[in-house]
Order: C-alpha cells, then structure tokens, then sequence
C-alpha cells in the first residue's frame, strides 16, 4: 500500500475495505468493492483539494470510488497519455480515466492524444510562494532582482544587500542562502520558471522555462511541493517555491514579492485573484497563463491547473459519474478551494470550463 504520496483515499471509505469474519477458527475475507472505481493522477499543486473534494463528495456516490495519486504534472501528463503509468509504479499498473497538470498540455501532448481527443479543464488557481526558514525573521519582502540573485546563484548569503535593501529593519544572519527546488517533472517549477523569463530577461535564454530546468549556482533538489515544504522547515537559510497551501499548512513564512508594477505584495486571496482576473481574453482550448500579472494589486506568481480528461469515454457509466464529479467540483467546489488557500475559479471560467465537460462523449 502506498501513502499518500502514491494512492490517494477514494471517495467511499467502504469501497476499499476488506471485511474479515471469523467462523469455527477460519478466517474468511471478503472484498467489499464499489461498483464504479475511477482512478487518475497528476500535480501535487493541488492535491491538498482534490483531497478535500473527495472527502466531501463521498456521500453523494455510493457506488463510485474515485482515486488520485499525487505524482507530478509530467508524470501525470505521461501517464494520461499513455492511460496508464507504464512502470507500473502507479495503481499496479491499471488504466487511469483523468489526468492532472499545473502546465496545460502543449500542441505536441495534445496530437499524441489519438482519437479519443482530450479537453483541458481548469478547476482551481493557485499562488506559487517562496517560504523561508530564518529563526527570528517573521516577515520577508524581495525585490526582483534579489529573486534573481536567489535562484540564479549569484546571491550566496542573507547579508546580500540586494536582500537587506528592502529589509532594513532586519539583522540577517551571515548564514548561506539555500534555494529547495524541484527535481521531478513539475507544473510548479513550469509555473515560476515561466514568471522568470517573462520577469528576468536573461532567464529565458538561460536556465529557461519547464517542468524541469537545470537550475544555476548551489540547490537542493527534492520531489513534490510536499517535499519542497519540508526540506525548507528542515533547513535554516533554506527558501523554496511551493503551492501556497503546502507553506500554510506547515506554518512556513512567506515572502513579500515585488509585481511588475514595483509594488510589494504579499500571497493573500485578494492578490491572487487579482492576478487571475488580469489576464487576457480565454482562448478556446481554455490554456490561459499569467506569467507576470500587469495589475498593481496583483501577486506576482499564479498560476491555473487543469484536469486532464478525454473527449470521449467508451464506458457510459464512469463517463457520466466522472462528468457529474467534474461539474461538482466547478460549482460547489469552489468556495472549498477558497477556504483552503487557493483562488477560485473567475465565473467566466467556470461557465466556459463547465461547457467542455458537458459536451464530452
């Protein structure tokens, strides 16, 4: 059995539970089994919810288990593809019915799809932070170019004093700076790398923008925003980029960052949404990205995450109970999301993202 790094708790907590009953000394076990298991993987970006989700749509499916595997973006995107994790690590192998990303799939993912076709569905936004470990230093505020410095490699120590500029108050300790980043095939590095080229021009055409990067100067590479969080609680003059509710569910702090206007903001709900609301017009596929959001009130690292699902389904039940859960999730789920941290859906959006999940087959 996996923790919950690997299967996720299903939606029915009976549909996985083996019942033993003992008569005359034997023990006898029987599987009790949903009708319906509907299995998928993906982000971790937003794992925390789709938790949440599960647990509190449970008794609305008594004859339908659904499954998630927190595992990665690029895993999840692979494993959509394939419908399947084809090492087999993953549900042992069987066939997966959604997938889950933080980078919308590209042009390329999308043509190896085949004839079942795939429809991207957002389903939550999120702000990407950067948490710090500093004993005696409770709030932190970062200019752009200290980020730079930070995850470039060319700031080495908290005394930098393109770090001590906008925190004049605070006597740093002569402590190494620690950037925690991902080694696995992320939406979240895809999210803030994409934020670094759009804010940093050297970035691009440096260490540049995906799931995963070679990342300059002196890091610590670790899995998952789970992992990221962890390794930053265990490490002083560690900082590392996380989903937002991963840094507050270990009581983190979390950075101040300076937005493309010059203002400083720190990750609050209002930020987050009104770095959302300021991105351009839709498109149709709904792949929408705000890699530098142009509003002034706007936190500067947000980014969408998307189900993956196919546009058709050959079995008609789990088609329409994964379709209902869907739909769930874009109404009555959203006001969870928000009280978790994350940003909820614009209504646009959720009009727009409820019209693709209608018309799958």
């Amino acid at each position: 059995m996996q923790s919950l790094r690997g299967f996720s708790r299903t939606l029915v907590v009976s549909a996985a539970v083996l019942l033993v009953a003992c008569s005359s000394g034997d023990d006898t076990v029987v599987e009790n089994t949903a009708e319906l298991v509907i299995r998928g993987a993906g982000a971790t970006f937003p794992e925390p919810l789709y938790q949440k989700w599960i647990d509190s749509y449970d008794e609305q499916t008594p004859n339908v288990a659904f499954e998630y595997a927190g595992v990665g973006s690029g895993k999840g995107i692979a494993m959509f593809l394939a419908g399947k994790d084809p090492a087999g690590e993953v549900y042992g192998g069987a066939e997966i019915d959604y997938g889950a990303s933080d980078a919308a799939m590209s042009d390329a993912d999308l043509e190896q799809v085949g004839e079942r076709g795939a429809v991207m569905v957002p389903t939550t936004g999120g702000m990407v932070v950067l948490a710090y470990n500093l004993p005696g230093v409770d709030t932190l505020t970062l200019s752009r170019e200290a980020i730079e410095g930070i995850f470039s490699g060319e700031i080495k120590h908290w005394q930098d004093e393109r770090i001590t500029a906008t925190n004049p108050d605070i006597d740093f300790p002569r402590r190494a700076v620690t950037p925690v980043v991902r080694r696995d095939s992320s939406g979240t590095t895809y999210i803030i790398t994409s934020h670094f080229a759009e804010a940093f021009p050297a970035w691009r055409d440096g260490p540049g923008v995906g799931k995963q990067i070679d990342w300059p100067g002196s890091t610590m590479a670790v899995n998952y925003n789970e992992g990221v969080a962890q390794r930053v609680n265990i490490t002083e003059g560690g900082i590392g980029y996380m989903e937002f509710q991963f840094a507050k569910r270990l009581g983190l702090p979390m950075a101040t960052l300076q937005n493309k206007t010059g203002g400083y903001v720190a990750p609050t709900a209002a930020a987050g949404s009104a770095a959302l609301g300021s991105a351009p017009e839709v498109p149709e596929d709904l792949r929408v990205f705000v890699p530098d959001p142009p509003d002034a009130d706007a936190y500067p690292i947000v980014g969408y995450t998307w189900l993956l699902l196919y546009q058709q389904y050959p079995h008609a039940e789990k088609r329409d109970a994964l379709k209902d859960a869907v739909l769930w999730s874009l109404t009555q789920g959203q006001p969870i999301a928000e009280d978790m941290g994350y940003i909820p859906l614009p209504a646009d959006m959720v009009r727009l993202a409820r019209a693709k999940v209608e018309a799958i087959q």
